[in-house]
C-alpha cells in the first residue's frame, strides 16, 4: 500500500516535468519558426560580406527558420552595427561585426554610437580574408621589384620616392599601410582615394605605385598580369594562391587580414546564443559552403562565442596604436 501510495504521489511530478518538457519543445520549435530572423548588414548590397551573409541565411533556414538580410550602409558601418547594439536581445535581430565596425572605428571616429566592447554578445567568426601587397606590374619591373625583400630595400635606399593608394583614411588598405612602414622599417607617402575602386584604378595606370588590396578583388588582374602580388598579409599562405609569398616570411610576425563575424545584441540569453552558434557554425563548416566561398578568396571561421569574443577584443587592442600612429580620424 505505501509503495502504491508514493508512486501515485509522484505521478504528477512526473506529469509536471513531461509537461514543461514538451512546453519548452515547442518555445524552441516557435522561436526557429514563427517570426524571421533579422541579420543586419552594415554594408551595401552586393560586396563580399552581404554575399556571404546571404549564403548562410539560405543554409540556416532549415534549423532557424526565415532569416532576412536587412543591408544599413553608412558611417563607415557604424549606422548598422549600431542598429544591433540597440535591438531588442530576444534572439530576433542579430548582425554583423567586421573589422572596421568592432577593431578600426571605435579608434578612428571621434563619436561612437556604440561600445564595440561592451554593446553585442559574440555569436560566431564567420570569414577572413588575406589581403596582399600588389604593385604596377610595369611600375614593378622597371624598378626590379620581384619580391617584398626587393621592395623593403628600394624604400630604403630611396626614402620617399614610393607611394601607396588606398580606399580612404583609416581604411584597410592605409592602415595595412602603415603597419607595412613601420614594420619594413621605410616611409612611403600615402595617397587616399574615395573607395576601393578608385584606389586599384589609380594603380593600375601608375599613379600609384603599390597597393594593400583584398585578394578577391586584386587576384583577377594578377593572374592577368596587370598586377604583380608581392605577398599576401595573412601569417600563412592563402591556399587560393599558394604561390604568392606570406608577408610574415619577410618581416617576422607581421599579420592583418579582413575578418567578420555574427553578433548578437548585449543581454541575448545564452540559450538563444548558442542555438544561433550551433546553427550557423554547422552552415560554415559545410563542404558546400567551403566551397563557393573559396570563389570570394575567403575561408570560413567557425568559433565559439566565446573565441569570437577573445579574437574582437585583441583586434580592438591591436589597431588602437596602428590607427593612433596613421594619424587618420573622423570628426
Amino acid at each position: 500500500m505505501k509503495t502504491l501510495l508514493l508512486s501515485r504521489n509522484r505521478a504528477p511530478l512526473w506529469a509536471m516535468i513531461a509537461a514543461l518538457a514538451w512546453c519548452n519543445l515547442m518555445t524552441t520549435s516557435a522561436w526557429a519558426q514563427t517570426k524571421p530572423i533579422r541579420l543586419i548588414v552594415p554594408y551595401a548590397a552586393g560586396g563580399p560580406i552581404d554575399v556571404t551573409a546571404r549564403a548562410l541565411a539560405e543554409r540556416v533556414k532549415d534549423t532557424l527558420g526565415t532569416v532576412i538580410i536587412d543591408n544599413k550602409p553608412g558611417a563607415g558601418g557604424n549606422l548598422g552595427a549600431d542598429l544591433v547594439a540597440k535591438a531588442s536581445p530576444d534572439g530576433y535581430t542579430i548582425g554583423i561585426a567586421a573589422t572596421a565596425t568592432h577593431a578600426i572605428n571605435p579608434w578612428l571616429f571621434a563619436k561612437m554610437p556604440y561600445d564595440a566592447g561592451r554593446d553585442f554578445a559574440p555569436i560566431t567568426q564567420m570569414l577572413r580574408v588575406p589581403n596582399v601587397l600588389v604593385m604596377n606590374a610595369d611600375t614593378a619591373q622597371r624598378l626590379k621589384i620581384n619580391n617584398l625583400a626587393d621592395l623593403v630595400s628600394y624604400a630604403k635606399v630611396n626614402p620617399g620616392r614610393l607611394n601607396f593608394g588606398s580606399g580612404g583614411n583609416g581604411s584597410a588598405g592605409h592602415l595595412a599601410g602603415e603597419m607595412f612602414k613601420r614594420a619594413a622599417g621605410i616611409f612611403a607617402v600615402h595617397i587616399p582615394y574615395n573607395g576601393g575602386n578608385p584606389a586599384q584604378l589609380a594603380l593600375l595606370s601608375g599613379q600609384v605605385d603599390f597597393n594593400f588590396d583584398n585578394l578577391a578583388t586584386a587576384a583577377p588582374n594578377i593572374k592577368s598580369g596587370k598586377l604583380k602580388a608581392l605577398a599576401v598579409t595573412t601569417a600563412q599562405r592563402s591556399s587560393a594562391l599558394p604561390d604568392i609569398a606570406a608577408m610574415s616570411e619577410t618581416l617576422k610576425g607581421f599579420e592583418i587580414d579582413t575578418w567578420w563575424g555574427l553578433v548578437a545584441p548585449a543581454g541575448t540569453p545564452r540559450d538563444l546564443v548558442d542555438r544561433l552558434n550551433k546553427a550557423f557554425t554547422a552552415a560554415l563548416q559545410a563542404p558546400e559552403t567551403k566551397t563557393r566561398f573559396a570563389l570570394l578568396m575567403a575561408e570560413p571561421v567557425a568559433t565559439t562565442p566565446e573565441q569570437f569574443e577573445a579574437f574582437m577584443k585583441k583586434e580592438l587592442n591591436r589597431y588602437e596604436s596602428v590607427v593612433k600612429a596613421s594619424g587618420a580620424k573622423v570628426d
